[in-house]
């Protein structure tokens, strides 16, 4: 504990007073270049050189990313400085005296066997290889990476913006990113200008040597008296010896410049890196013990050494094989187990309760409308018949899950909504569906059916037939179709109970990014969520758009402060959207309808009675039927001419004359004199009256 508490007390006293020992540091370095070393403090120093190129070069290997040692660049000129002032100091030595320590003698005998041809030799490749190779591969590499860092800034600064627009991340979160895409551009810079030192380096040592040998070889001859071949071994060596104990950290701090520029994104180190990713398939370390077996065979060729390593490759490749097959094992038991624990966990139970929004039951004779494989299409269909419902009604139709039931007919297919079936029919795959639009002038034979969205009367007809069955004035639609239709006919009816809480509370956020002041000022203070969903539903329920979210919420924010009834405050919003409605119900600038008699509606205006839990009307039994059979009637005349059964009242009593027959007429569209734009004609081809 007291070795502990001492070393964190002597790393803390390090890192408050980093600056300093930095800038001691650099004019030391400096000093060393005219002030002369004692040798023994130029071995220190040599080796303390070695000891930095080795810690720089694993703190190198254990990086992840770049940024991890963003301090590099400076460090690879503190380093070059403190090299090329050990050069100095050595080379001082060495023509003054003749001797530079131990550790450059020792390179210049034991390294290259006292031999001075096969150490400068060795010099000479070891400066190329730095110089050559790695010094301006790392050059080059750390220019492109900053060049194409700083043109992605503009994508990956839009890529941030559109993430936070989203909701996808945080302030903060943006804020670290930019940050660092900024520091990524200022690193590769640096280090495409930090790696001129190292190539400056490796020009200096050049240079360098052939002075000291230069140098060395005259001082010998002339102030020393040796002769040319001692003047020559002595210098050499020591040069040559000079120069590698240099040379050898020079190679390690180019080659932790390479692996930091070289290093591409990813969650490890290098060295799990290269195993993971070297030995992850086992094939290719058969395929290789093959060839290389092949060579052992192949006369001429040193059989021993390759069949050494075909054997190496092929254990190396048995194991890997061996522990993928533990891995997989291990993974299909884990899952089995997960299953096991899964069944018995009371969570399980929960995950019964969810309920898809919308489903879609197919019998198996119809899997083929969904396997694109067979050239089905039905989620194709899917797909438009939502985007025909986000045009039409503004409605984002939820996700519509698609299973096949083995306990209905094989032809049969059920809509459900929440779980409940609302909707089914039967689909002939080989067939098409010929249905009579009032055109036909010659019938034909077929199966009988019904169509089912619309409940028409129809045949199931064979291909060969479709032609004939079209010259014959028939409306003949494939199977797929008929399956899309009704879908999109059943969204359309029951769009109302589709649009819940969260689907508003997204329409309220989509309008947020283009017109927040008008959202704010709704919600919440005006209504909340669930007040603008009854709302929209009532709309929807009579299937007017709500794709104009922001005239919705300009009519709910002038009339919300004067009632709270939402039936009241939809009313206000039909009238705003009057050009709309106007336009889904007219023909050639024509509206065709019907209207009420006068003392109709002051007997229904006068029998309404309102509650808290809301408005409707009150009439005798013998009244209502009365009613409903003139209103029957009158809508038949309206629907023998082929127009829609439109019925055109008074503003006043639109909503409750609306509720009165909704529930024993399907389809009818009620709408108001305030509801039609004045450009319009309105053609009254019938009055009902009791």
């Amino acid at each position: 504990m007291a070795e502990k508490g001492v070393s964190s007390a002597a790393g803390g006293f390090i890192q408050k007073y980093s600056d300093v020992f930095i800038a001691v540091a650099i004019i030391t370095i400096v000093i060393m270049m005219i002030i002369p070393l004692p040798t023994m403090l130029l071995d220190l120093l040599l080796c303390l050189n070695i000891t930095l190129a080795l810690v720089v070069v694993m703190v190198a290997i254990y990086n992840v990313e770049a940024l991890d040692f963003s301090v590099f660049p400076s460090l690879l000129l503190l380093t070059t400085l403190f090299r090329l002032a050990l050069n100095v100091s050595s080379t001082r030595l060495i023509l003054l005296e003749g001797y530079a320590g131990e550790v450059i003698t020792a390179f210049g005998n034991f390294v290259v066997g006292g031999n001075a041809v096969v150490g400068f030799i060795v010099f000479c490749i070891l400066v190329v290889i730095q110089f050559i190779v790695i010094t301006r591969g790392a050059e080059r590499v750390a220019e492109v990476s900053a060049r194409f860092t700083l043109d992605a800034m503009p994508g990956k600064q839009m890529s941030i913006d559109a993430d936070l627009n989203q909701g996808a991340i945080t302030d903060a979160e943006a804020r670290r990113r930019r940050e660092k895409i900024q520091r990524e551009a200022d690193f590769y810079g640096a280090m495409d200008g930090a790696s001129k030192f190292v190539k400056g380096d490796a020009v200096a040592a050049i240079i360098i040597i052939i002075i000291n040998i230069t140098g060395g070889f005259v001082i010998g001859m002339v102030q020393r008296n040796l002769t040319v071949l001692q003047s020559l071994q002595n210098y050499t060596l020591l040069t040559v010896g000079e120069g590698l104990v240099n040379q050898i950290p020079a190679l390690m701090i180019s080659t932790a410049t390479g692996l930091i520029v070289t290093r591409a994104a990813s969650e490890s180190d290098l060295g799990h890196d290269l195993v993971s990713q070297i030995f992850r398939n086992p094939r290719i370390f058969f395929i290789t013990s093959g060839v290389l077996l092949f060579f052992a065979i192949v006369p001429g060729l040193p059989g021993i050494p390759f069949f050494c390593l075909s054997l190496l490759s092929g254990f190396v490749g048995y194991n890997l094989k061996k522990t993928a097959q533990a891995a997989e094992e291990a993974v299909t038991d884990e899952k089995q187990d997960k299953q096991k624990e899964e069944i018995t966990k009371p969570e399980n139970i929960i995950s019964l309760l969810q309920v898809d929004p919308m489903e879609l039951e197919i019998g198996y004779s119809l899997i083929p409308l969904v396997d694109t494989g067979q050239g089905g299409d039905l989620l194709e269909r899917i797909v438009m018949i939502r985007r025909q419902c986000a045009l039409e009604l503004g409605l984002v139709v939820p996700t519509i899950r698609i299973r096949d039931n083995i306990q209905i007919k094989p032809n049969a297919y059920i809509i459900k909504l929440k779980g409940i079936e609302i909707a089914k029919g039967e689909l002939l795959l080989d067939h098409f569906l010929a249905m009579n639009s009032g055109t036909v002038f010659e019938e034909m034979q077929g199966i009988e059916t019904t169509e089912p969205a619309f409940g028409l009367p129809a045949l199931w007809i064979t291909e060969e037939q479709r032609e004939q069955a079209e010259l014959n004035g028939y409306t003949v639609v494939d199977a797929v179709s008929v399956l899309a239709t009704h879908l999109t006919e059943v969204i359309k009816s029951h769009a109302d109970e589709i649009l819940g809480r969260q689907e508003t509370q997204n329409l309220i956020d989509n309008l947020k990014k283009t017109n927040q002041s008008l959202v704010d000022e709704v919600i919440p203070d005006l209504m909340n969520v669930g007040e603008v969903q009854k709302v929209l539903a009532n709309l929807l329920r009579e299937r007017v758009s709500i794709r104009d979210m922001g005239t919705i919420l300009e009519v709910l924010a002038d009339y919300s402060r004067a009632t709270k009834d939402t039936e009241v405050l939809t009313e206000y919003v039909r009238h705003a959207l009057a050009r709309q409605i106007t336009q889904q119900n007219i023909q050639n600038n024509l509206l065709p309808c019907i209207t009420l008699d006068p003392a109709i509606e002051n007997r229904i205006g006068g029998a309404v009675q309102r509650t808290d839990r809301g408005s409707y009307v009150s009439l005798d039994p013998d009244t209502m039927q009365k009613l409903l059979a003139a209103l029957q009637t009158e809508l038949a005349k309206l629907t023998n001419m082929g127009y829609q059964p439109i019925v055109l009242t008074s503003p006043a009593v639109r909503l409750y004359f609306r509720k009165l027959v909704e529930r024993s007429i399907q389809g009818i569209i009620v709408l108001s004199h305030a509801e039609i734009e004045q450009s319009v004609e309105i053609q009254i081809l019938g009055v009902v009256k009791i």
